[in-house]
């Protein structure tokens, strides 16, 4: 059975179902009086959606778009495996299962607390555990699931840890980098999330950030970027001379695979950001940044692919696979007031941002081995100044100050915490484990250990 014949079974199922529970309320029996009422008005206004039933729809959209964007971390574990060498595959896997797992605990110790009790008027939050819905519990207070909440929530600081770990591959030592992990996804990211999501000041002042242009994605493009000034470039990544050295990832392959994991989860990622799914508008506007969120990933392949075809007369797949995931990024802002012709625009715009800010990058010799700095960071806050243009109701002013208030926060309290670490531990392996590669010396499994130990 083809999924159009499943998905159109089950809207007649629905209908029927809803037009039973139609008939026993408007039509309790088969009075002629009854009758006469549907007779005058034979096209009555639907009736409202009850509590429970939109309580449910609003817990799926959570559930259903927080698995998604959990899948997301398979995609950055396969893209960061394919853009890192032989040598270092192993522990870029190894640090995404980490920081995911990472992520979810402080997100559930201390997490939620800091970035929701702005919605009780307090910014910076209280410490303690989150609890979830009790067991059998029939609560349509919140109108959804406090759990189903808070799963969504979670992933999505997953999502800034990741961002970090690609910029710092092959270099960074695996404890300290957990360690940044922490401190990153139980105050960082939340204590600056409370500011807009949390009813925090940001969100006072009229500051709009639909799904996270600036607060997941510039967060950790500006903590990456604290990283990668801090740790320094990879041995031979720079010549004397300081041209950069091109350092061929592992596997082309997996890295578009992971891409392509990416673009899935992005629609559990804008998508569900709706944060409701009970009425007929909701559901529309969902669908509707769906739509925005592929025609904004395409927008910024197509660019890419044609600028680097005009300026460099050859077509790198790297740089396109970041298209689309700067495409991406720079919709997530607003996904759903653009017109299609808008959201291709803009996810163009992504796209070229990608092809100009990475040989940036290489002249400032800041070594970022997958493009995560232009894709999240550059390409993040481009798509949360681009809001007014298709929102009227926000201001350039106001987006600006967010994002310099972000940009402060998370770049000086990451270039802090990685000082510390530096200065305690340390944070860069020895130049005879990084010839060696990071899944000898860190892991002690290799990815590849049909290849010759060490090869790049």
């Amino acid at each position: 059975m083809t999924i159009r014949k499943t998905l159109t079974l089950a809207g007649v199922f629905v209908g029927l179902a809803a037009t039973a529970a139609f008939a026993q309320d408007v039509i309790p029996d088969a009075t002629g009086a009854a009758a006469a009422v549907v007779a005058v008005d034979p096209a009555p206004a639907a009736p409202a959606v009850q509590p429970d039933v939109a309580y449910i729809f609003n817990t799926l959209l959570f559930l259903i778009g927080g698995f998604l964007v959990m899948w997301m971390a398979a995609g950055f574990a396969m893209l960061e495996a394919g853009l890192v060498r032989s040598k270092n595959v192993s522990i870029q896997c190894l640090k995404n299962i980490g920081l995911y797992s990472i992520a979810g605990l402080m997100y559930w110790v201390v997490g939620y607390n800091l970035m929701y009790t702005g919605v009780d008027g307090g910014y910076f939050g209280s410490f303690g555990t989150y609890s979830f819905d009790a067991v059998g519990g029939d609560n349509l207070a919140t109108g959804y699931s406090t759990a189903s909440d808070w799963f969504f929530q979670m992933v999505f600081v997953a999502t800034a840890a990741s961002i970090v770990s690609g910029t710092l591959a092959e270099r960074i030592r695996l404890w300290p980098f957990f360690l940044f992990t922490v401190i990153l996804t139980g105050f960082i990211y939340p204590i600056a999330g409370s500011w807009q999501w949390g009813a925090g000041w940001l969100s006072e002042m009229g500051f709009s950030d639909f799904a996270g242009s600036t607060l997941v994605h510039s967060v950790g493009g500006w903590a990456a970027l604290a990283g990668a000034l801090l740790l320094g470039a990879r041995k031979g990544r720079f010549a004397a001379d300081g041209h950069s050295v091109a350092m061929p990832g592992s596997s082309i392959p997996l890295a578009t695979l992971g891409t392509f994991i990416l673009w899935l989860g992005w629609f559990g990622f804008n998508g569900a950001s709706q944060l409701a799914m009970g009425t007929i508008s909701d559901v529309t506007d969902v669908s509707r940044i769906f739509a925005n969120t592929n025609l904004a990933a395409a927008g910024g392949v197509v660019a890419a692919m044609i600028l680097l075809q005009v300026i460099y007369k050859r077509v790198d797949v790297t740089m396109v696979l970041n298209g689309a995931l700067a495409g991406l990024v720079s919709i997530t802002a607003e996904p759903l007031a653009p017109s299609p012709l808008a959201a291709i625009l803009i996810g163009a715009v992504g796209g070229v941002i990608v092809v100009f800010t990475v040989p940036l990058l290489d002249k400032l010799k800041i070594d970022d081995v997958v493009g995560a700095i232009p894709v999240h960071l550059v390409a993040g806050i481009w798509g949360t100044l681009a809001v007014p243009l298709t929102n009227a109701g926000t201001s350039f002013v106001t987006q600006a100050i967010g994002v310099v208030a972000y940009g402060v926060f998370a770049f000086f309290g990451s270039l802090i915490v990685w000082a510390i670490i530096k200065a305690v531990i340390g944070i860069r392996a020895s130049d005879e484990e990084e010839a060696l590669g990071l899944d000898r010396t860190e892991v002690g499994v290799e990815a590849y250990p049909e290849f010759t130990a060490g090869r790049a």
